[in-house]
């Protein structure tokens, strides 16, 4: 991958900084539960406050239709928050690119800060409007991304504003970048990915891609009954994806091929219904009822797993390996959180979505070396896919 413009190598100071930000955070009323994606970006924002920059802050939030104001998704508590957490002003413009905006964005002095409102309230956000690109561009004389979690999208706030201004990486994206692409070119071997999630179909693109870069690959949650159908057994009611199997039984024979070790379950949790109060008991996977369904792996594939991922030098993990918002159907995610925390010689890489909310869950976040902050953005990067917003940064 092409190596992007660094927002250390940009002339900030005195100068309007649009920076698109991740400021999606959860929200219960007007108060940020989450601001774990606010604390992401301080580094970044702290920098242009310091460096005598006038920051103008973009993001979105949820999934507004675009047809203007929505009073859930304002951005108003984000701002809030920030203002607790940075030593410098905070103001929030009540809109995007209008009157408001553009006022607040003049009285800007240096080091002090403004956020826009929510992107997705207009849609030509989503769209890469050429007009509202022209908007968004009319209030920064540069532009930075600090945004990984969206550089897969090419809306108007990552590609689009990106080719109207001079544009830089922000040090998150900066991080993001590296970490993941310097995990797939020269990773540390044994390269061990684990990998979760509900169904093949979404992630056969990464399995793929893994295959020609992984030593050993380990799956879990729903897809793997899929993979144990490839392989001729029975799953009872397990979810599983009848038209993929003849494609994971492709994967499972390429993978054999080129010697990479692809890890399924030997055991499974499984349940009469599901729900949290299910009958359950632990089976073979090769004596799974007809009237079962798997929810979890189970003990023997959990030490397994352990084994597997205690020989790693670089670990990447994507996706439960279970229901594991269900407690229980949770206990083999937090086997695998656990094995990937205690394994301090390897490089452990969280690859976003639901296996952050696991290592937050079960409180193992600070002994993961690096959590991305993208689960689409990352899954797409492993792939080897093009990340426009990231496109956008690069180094001419």
């Amino acid at each position: 991958m092409a190596s992007v413009k660094k927002l250390q190598d940009a002339p900030v100071e005195g100068k309007r900084v649009l920076v698109r930000v991740d400021f999606n955070v959860p929200l219960d009323g007007d108060v940020v539960t989450d601001d774990t994606r606010i604390r992401a970006a301080l580094p970044t924002i702290q920098y242009l406050v310091d460096h005598k920059a006038k920051v103008v802050l973009m993001s979105h939030l949820g999934r507004p239709a675009g047809e203007g104001f929505e009073a859930k998704f304002s951005l108003a508590p984000a701002a809030a928050r920030l203002a607790e957490l940075i030593d410098a002003p905070v103001s929030f413009a009540s809109d995007t690119v209008g009157p408001e905006a553009h006022k607040l964005v003049e009285a800007l002095g240096d080091g002090e800060i403004v956020l826009l409102e929510n992107l997705r309230f207009d849609k030509g956000e989503k769209k890469n409007d050429v007009a509202f690109c022209e908007k968004l561009a009319e209030l920064g004389d540069l532009y930075v991304n600090d945004a990984f979690g969206t550089a897969h999208r090419a809306h108007a706030s990552t590609a689009g504003v990106a080719a109207l201004l001079p544009a830089y990486a922000g040090f998150l994206m900066q991080k993001e970048v590296e970490t993941l692409s310097g995990m797939l070119e020269n990773p540390r071997r044994p390269f061990v990915a684990i990998l979760g999630g509900s169904k093949v179909s979404d992630k056969v693109g990464v399995i793929d891609a893994l295959i020609d870069k992984a030593d050993t690959i380990i799956i879990g949650g729903g897809m793997c009954y899929t993979f144990l159908l490839a392989q001729g057994k029975t799953v009872g009611t397990s979810l599983k994806e009848e038209d993929w199997v003849e494609r994971a039984a492709q994967m499972l024979a390429k993978a054999k091929d080129k010697g990479v070790e692809i890890l399924l379950p030997v055991d499974t949790v499984v349940a009469d219904a599901f729900a949290p109060d299910a009958r359950t008991e632990t089976v073979s996977c090769d004596a799974i009822p007809a009237d079962m369904m798997g929810l979890d792996i189970g003990p023997e594939t959990e030490k397994l797993y352990a084994a597997a991922i205690a020989q790693g030098k670089t670990v990447f993990w994507n996706g439960p390996m279970g229901v594991f918002e269900m407690d229980a159907f949770a206990h083999g995610t937090k086997a695998v959180a656990e094995a990937v925390a205690a394994n301090t010689d390897a490089a452990t890489i969280i690859g976003g979505g639901d296996s952050v909310a696991a290592v937050n869950k079960f409180g193992l976040a600070d002994q993961m070396t690096f959590i991305s902050t993208g689960g689409g953005a990352s899954m797409e990067l492993v792939q080897g896919l093009p990340l426009p917003g990231v496109v956008a940064l690069e180094e001419d």
